[in-house]
């Protein structure tokens, strides 16, 4: 079987990896000739909205899926026309816009931060007024690692956001005073068949996740069970079929729901050593139709991700149980060029490993 692939990135190069071992080889879309996957499978170079790219996909493949929640939603549609798009598209079109994305989660009883729409300057006065400060204003469609937001902490915060953010539909969101950012990693069959990862406990510097830590310490059933509800709620209203992320604040011991990814994600790279089946492998299985692999943790991981700079290979690879995994991506600053993934048989053999690892990055 081969499986498209929207997408050439880091996470399509993954996939791809995961796939080769199953039988299953990969043919990826992407406008970049340079783009990770080159070298790995077979590469289309075309704009994700190109007719010709599009057509050359769907007469390549037996299933297409995508590893970015930002694919033209038209594109998708237009291939779930001839080929089955997976995750479905309508996943597609509630991820890119955090409106509708919040709708889904408050439809299905997700617990959500206080939200409301802002189209102009005036409807973000009254959302202010309704929510208070501190609060978060976001642009609806595209943010990503940080970017297309603004924390207001003080009426003079309101003018400067909408200076930067004004012009594109907008969404403001009450702050979340949490303990810790956590996420759940949910896998959907074509049978209906659902998995679960642990929950993940997640660090981030600059917008960007910068430290994974599986499972998350302190990981009670209750709060893994509450994760997995959410998850499992949101699989099955959009018959959802692939990996699924559900991005998760902790406060005051239970979760309330930030955002989703219709897709692998970067706090799952863990699991490529640190699970019984990566996520790669389980998204690979669900798309062709497969059994679903056991997501159990094999010991305590964590998951590093190497921005902007690359450290020397050799000193990574001699620090106990780390893994490194580089995308062939040129570096620059704040870009993710590769992640070290540490395994032990206890949370302690982890963090002496990452306590080695910080000296090196």
């Amino acid at each position: 079987m081969k499986v498209g692939v929207i997408g050439g990135g880091q996470l399509g190069r993954m996939l791809a990896l995961a796939a080769a071992p199953l039988g299953i080889r990969c043919l990826c879309l992407d406008p970049a000739r340079d783009a990770p996957v080159s070298g790995l499978c077979e590469h289309i170079v075309a704009a994700y909205d190109d007719a010709d790219g599009l057509d050359r996909l769907a007469r390549g493949v037996g299933a297409v899926t995508y590893e970015f929640e930002n694919v033209p939603v038209a594109s998708a549609r237009a291939l779930a026309a001839r080929v089955p798009v997976l995750p479905p598209p309508a996943a597609l079109e509630a991820a890119q816009d955090r409106l509708l994305e919040k709708n889904l989660a408050q439809r299905l009883g997700i617990p959500t931060p206080a939200y409301r729409a802002v189209d102009d300057r005036r409807s973000l006065d009254a959302a202010v007024a309704a929510i208070g400060l501190p609060a978060v204003l976001k642009t609806r469609r595209l943010g990503y690692d940080g970017k297309g937001q603004a924390v207001l902490r003080g009426a003079g915060d309101v003018e400067v956001a909408w200076a930067a953010l004004g012009g594109a539909p907008l969404i403001l969101e009450g702050f979340v005073a949490f303990a810790r950012e956590l996420s759940v990693l949910g896998v959907r069959g074509k049978d209906g068949a659902t998995a679960f990862y642990p929950l993940v406990e997640n660090h981030h510097r600059e917008g960007i996740l910068r430290l994974s830590r599986a499972p998350a310490p302190g990981l009670t059933p209750a709060l893994q069970e509450e994760a997995e509800a959410y998850c499992r709620a949101m699989l099955a209203e959009l018959d959802y079929v692939g990996v699924l992320a559900l991005e998760l604040f902790e406060t005051g011991g239970r979760l309330v729901f930030n955002e989703m990814a219709p897709r692998v994600h970067n706090s799952g790279h863990w699991s490529i050593e640190g699970a019984e089946t990566s996520q790669f492998e389980n998204h690979i299985r669900a798309v062709a139709g497969l059994p679903l692999g056991s997501t159990a943790p094999r010991g305590h991981a964590a998951m590093v991700n190497l921005i902007g700079t690359l450290p020397e290979p050799a000193a990574v690879l001699a620090v106990p149980g780390a893994h490194l995994h580089l995308y062939d991506k040129s570096p620059r600053p704040g870009r993710k060029l590769g992640h070290v993934t540490l395994r032990g048989d206890d949370a302690q053999a982890v963090e002496r490993g990452l306590e080695r690892l910080r000296e090196q990055i």
